[in-house]
């Protein structure tokens, strides 16, 4: 994969897979500390000891559609190359936290990529998840912005509107992508 917002959707299929009812996916840009973290937490599985131990194992994989499980190893690798890491929290019955950190300069970095539109596709997606999509750019100054959409509120307005009625889709675009947007700014190197 060759952008952190394509791990994010891979990171998050997985917990929807693990029967996970809230998922919470944070991006959070911290230019005066030069670090890039992202993050998806559930509430599905979970895993024990030794099943946590071997995701990061790139020949392990629990899908039977092939024979490798390459997500998480590479997203380790990546962020461990620009001067970060990845942390993995589980406990079997209870959910799944991983955590990725990357130098935000760093040259290696891959690029962020559209995590607007990967928050969109898994919200229409799924929409039987409770999702809370938080992205924070803290600019060089420590200037703090904050876009967050807990879809909780959303679904309860709209009642039994579908999330895919065309009317519903060009506001939730518009609602992310100006969130996002308002951030970029901020994002200056």
């Amino acid at each position: 994969m060759r952008e952190i917002a394509l791990h994010l959707l891979d990171i998050a299929e997985n917990s929807v897979a693990a029967e996970s009812r809230n998922i919470h996916m944070d991006v959070v840009e911290n230019l005066q500390h030069d670090l890039l973290t992202v993050s998806v937490k559930d509430n599905g599985r979970g895993m024990d000891a030794e099943n946590a131990k071997r995701v990061l194992d790139p020949f392990y994989t629990t899908r039977t559609t092939r024979k490798v499980g390459l997500g998480i190893p590479l997203l380790k690798l990546a962020a461990e190359q620009t001067e970060g890491g990845l942390s993995l929290e589980t406990e079997s019955g209870k959910g799944t936290r991983i955590e990725a950190s990357f130098r935000h300069s760093h040259i290696d970095r891959m690029p962020l990529g559209d995590v607007g539109t990967t928050f969109f596709m898994l919200l229409i997606s799924y929409p039987h998840i409770h999702w809370v999509f938080k992205y924070q750019v803290t600019a060089k100054d420590g200037v703090t912005n904050l876009f967050e959409l807990d879809d909780e509120e959303i679904k309860s307005v709209l009642g039994d509107t579908p999330l895919t009625e065309p009317d519903v889709l060009k506001i939730l675009r518009g609602m992310i992508e100006e969130g996002i947007q308002a951030l970029t700014p901020q994002t200056e190197y």
